[in-house]
């Protein structure tokens, strides 16, 4: 073989020999062609806006989780260099054909970008089967754009370490960085600074993605930094102890204020979830998607149910992914 490199089978195979184990989330398999990998949605149990940053975004300090809610992406070889996208719906909604499969696509751009930073020929042709609601404050669109870098980078074989991807997705987005670590985390600057939490314990939660969304920029645009914020650190001492009745306490989202004049269903998803019994309820990220945090699993099934009943929107009875 030419320069000795590989067949592009043989190399992708050496990729996930040398996958550094128990450092990410998303566990990326071989398939029959190339590779797969599930991407979850998250949740911020915790999220202060603290101050606006002279570059125009804003410093907060929040603590994520994954949740077992995923869309499913998988990659080939294309021919040319190039990054062909095809996304698909799980459901009977229009959500596949909202989704842009072009350069404003995150997916098709870290693709791009990483192509471009390890000077890589090869093409990758990536299908996308979309579950996470968009505009949701779930983070969908920038899991996905970790999930495609642990692609590209297995599928290219490029044995990139965990740290130079992160490097990459600093500069895609704000929450891609967290999906490239394991597990919940502290997150803080604009979301790019990752503090690993050693654990917060299995959780269980019901989310709502009401049938309208928000625009981020627009809620971090009417929003009021913290004057006595609260501490993630706190929150996390509190779930990694197994108090949720003291964690309970110690939930916060300090967009929400914000959301809640931006959009009617954030105030009516507050009232319906406070009727439930849940442990604690709030909006996730800049909404408009809504969550409560439950005892149990069967506590979770048994609420979710009584939401679906009231034709609120998408409902999800979900745990903290492993």
């Amino acid at each position: 073989m030419a320069n000795g490199m590989l067949p592009w089978r043989d190399r992708a195979v050496a990729a996930i020999d040398c996958e550094e184990p128990g450092t990410v989330t998303m566990n990326v398999r071989r398939s029959a062609l190339g590779f797969t990998v599930e991407a979850p949605a998250k949740l911020n149990l915790l999220l202060e806006v603290l101050a606006k940053r002279g570059d125009g975004f804003h410093e907060v300090e929040t603590l994520m989780t994954p949740i077992a809610l995923y869309d499913d992406l998988s990659i080939e070889p294309a021919p040319n260099g190039q990054i062909e996208l095809l996304v698909l719906a799980t459901d009977a909604s229009r959500c596949a054909e909202a989704v842009p499969t072009g350069d404003e696509n995150l997916v098709v751009r870290a693709l791009r970008r990483l192509q471009q930073r390890a000077n890589e020929s090869q093409g990758a042709r990536v299908k996308l089967v979309k579950r996470i609601p968009m505009a949701a404050g779930l983070a969908g669109g920038s899991s996905d754009a970790a999930a495609a870098l642990l692609l590209g980078n297995a599928l290219w074989n490029l044995h990139w370490p965990r740290e130079r991807l992160v490097e990459v997705a600093a500069e895609l987005g704000s929450d891609i960085p967290f999906f490239l670590h394991r597990g919940p985390a502290i997150c803080r600057g604009r979301g790019e600074q990752i503090e690993a939490v050693p654990t917060i314990g299995n959780l269980h939660f019901v989310v709502v993605k009401p049938p309208a969304g928000l625009s981020t920029a627009e809620v971090y645009r009417h929003c009021r930094p913290s004057q006595s914020p609260h501490s993630a650190a706190a929150l996390g001492r509190a779930l990694a102890s197994g108090c949720l009745t003291r964690a309970r306490t110690l939930l916060h989202n300090q967009l929400q204020p914000a959301a809640e004049r931006l959009s009617p269903w954030i105030d009516r998803l507050r009232c319906e979830f406070s009727r439930t019994g849940c442990l604690a309820h709030q909006m996730s990220g800049s909404g408009t998607s809504y969550f409560g945090l439950c005892q149990h699993a069967r506590q979770a099934r048994r609420i979710a149910a009584t939401l679906r009943a009231r034709e609120l929107g998408k409902v999800f009875a979900v745990g903290t992914a492993s």
